[in-house]
């Protein structure tokens, strides 16, 4: 602990982002990299606990407090390499993570929380900037070879893992470049891609071998990967998104949040999108159903594209700004969030039913809509009342449905494999990640669920311990 006193003398300063009536016009980053003198400052306020919470609730068990003091001191170097020994890829998280560690912090008891995620970033960058990141040699190999389905967080953090471990790894992706949902389903000015290919350019020196365009299940059947390699990990998401089956739901302009945002990406990275399939909110009334974080960005792409004005709708209450007795320290609390998307304009509605869509001419214009109660049943469980006499309309050319994701694709990917799955519609493994076809694992969304990225990395790290101890009879990589 560098500076006993450093909570009690500084106060928490978080990140500066660009101006909203700059930042609106293009795709950039939002936000302004801290400054060294600013991370040293802010990691000063790292009480080094007796019992890091911080630690405890971070997915990938980042050593906060080691690296915060060696922030302070000015050891860049260390800190640096205490970061990437638990996290394969604190560029992005220390971007897009909703820094669950911050919401354990013991500070946050009775004042503001360190700024984890910042300095994680802050620590990274500087690594980046000045030479520190380098691609490893590795000079001896297994002789075994792996298999990875899908190069999202979880299938790219597992490679990376795997080859660290002297494996030869090949990734599969579907798409025409790296990177699954970082690439297709992560805003630009959340996460610019040239931040993406800096790592993946790393990971192709380091020896994995990308190949896209390649549906497995499709292209490629899962009895030959199954016979080429020694073993392979699927990796490819939950992609089957909740729809809202309502009269008028098949009018035209209402379209899936993850069709929107991978194709205002493309057109980002100048993918030419025909005219008959393009998705564009300029002078539109958007309506975005759904107030997640995918909602959220969805707010923010629809200001870039010109939107006319931006209504996103929730069913659930408004949660609270802080703290309530059902959600202590150090839990994970369900807060009101507000988005940079949100700073920048629209509105907010909360307990909205959905009730039906109008259309003229085979294309939507108006939704129908109720506000909603909810209470405890008799049971227990939570049970929706529509409030009468509160029915109300919202104007719209264009909807966006950002109702979260139901299960991993089944067709061609999960069929071939024959794989067992939960009652979720995941795919089923034991204890070590292994699904019930043997030398076959999975890791990410398709195991656990539509979940946060930093799970995905966490994921893919311990099923590559798994699938390392698996081929090899130990593993010298972490579990965690």
């Amino acid at each position: 602990m560098g500076d006993p006193k450093g909570f009690l003398k500084v106060k928490r300063q978080a990140l500066e982002y660009r101006p909203v009536c700059e930042r609106k016009n293009d795709y950039r980053e939002v936000m302004v990299l801290p400054k060294e003198v600013h991370s040293k400052d802010q990691a000063s306020r790292c009480m080094d606990c007796g019992t890091p919470f911080c630690h405890w609730g971070c997915p990938v068990a980042n050593i906060i407090p080691e690296w915060n003091d060696a922030v302070f001191h000015g050891h860049w170097e260390k800190a640096y390499q205490l970061l990437v020994a638990t996290n394969n890829f604190p560029e992005i998280t220390g971007r897009i993570c909703p820094a669950m560690c911050e919401y354990a912090c013991v500070l946050g008891i009775n004042d503001e929380p360190v700024t984890i995620r910042e300095n994680e970033l802050a620590i990274i960058e500087y690594a980046f900037k000045n030479g520190l990141v380098k691609a490893r040699s590795l000079k001896k190999r297994t002789g075994k070879f792996i298999a990875v389905v899908g190069s999202g967080p979880a299938g790219l953090s597992c490679a990376d893992q795997l080859n660290k471990a002297g494996h030869r790894v090949t990734v599969f992706e579907k798409d025409d470049q790296i990177g699954g949902i970082l690439r297709y389903g992560i805003p630009d000015f959340k996460l610019e891609k040239k931040i993406l290919d800096r790592r993946i350019k790393l990971l192709k020196q380091e020896g994995i071998e990308f190949k896209t365009k390649i549906n497995v299940g499709l292209d490629l059947n899962a009895a030959k990967l199954l016979k080429g390699f020694d073993a392979v990990c699927l990796a490819g998401g939950s992609r089957v998104p909740r729809d809202l089956n309502i009269a008028g739901r098949g009018l035209s302009g209402i379209h899936f949040a993850m069709d929107y945002l991978v194709q205002a990406n493309k057109r980002v990275q100048g993918g030419k999108i025909t005219r008959e399939k393009i998705i564009d909110a300029k002078n539109k009334r958007v309506v975005v159903i759904g107030g997640g974080d995918t909602g959220a960005d969805c707010v923010g792409i629809a200001h870039r594209q010109g939107a006319a004005c931006v209504v996103q709708i929730e069913l659930l209450p408004q949660p609270a700004e802080c703290r309530t007795p059902g959600m202590p320290w150090p839990k994970y609390p369900m807060l009101l969030k507000t988005s940079t998307s949100h700073q920048e304009g629209g509105e907010r509605i909360w307990q909205v039913l959905t009730k039906k869509f109008f259309g003229e001419n085979g294309r939507v214009k108006k939704i129908s809509c109720i506000k909603v109660n909810f209470s405890k049943d008799k049971s227990g469980c939570m049970a929706l009342e529509e409030i009468r006499g509160t029915e109300f309309e919202i104007e719209a050319d264009l909807v966006i449905l950002a109702l979260g994701f139901l299960y991993p694709e089944k067709k061609g990917l999960l069929q071939e494999f024959r794989l067992e799955l939960d009652n979720r519609g995941n795919i089923k493994t034991d204890a070590n990640f292994m699904t019930s076809v043997k030398k076959v694992f999975t890791a990410g969304d398709m195991h656990r669920g539509q979940s946060l990225i930093v799970w995905a990395i966490s994921e893919g790290r311990r099923a590559a311990h798994c699938i390392d101890k698996f081929l090899m009879g130990e593993s010298s990589l972490p579990r965690a």
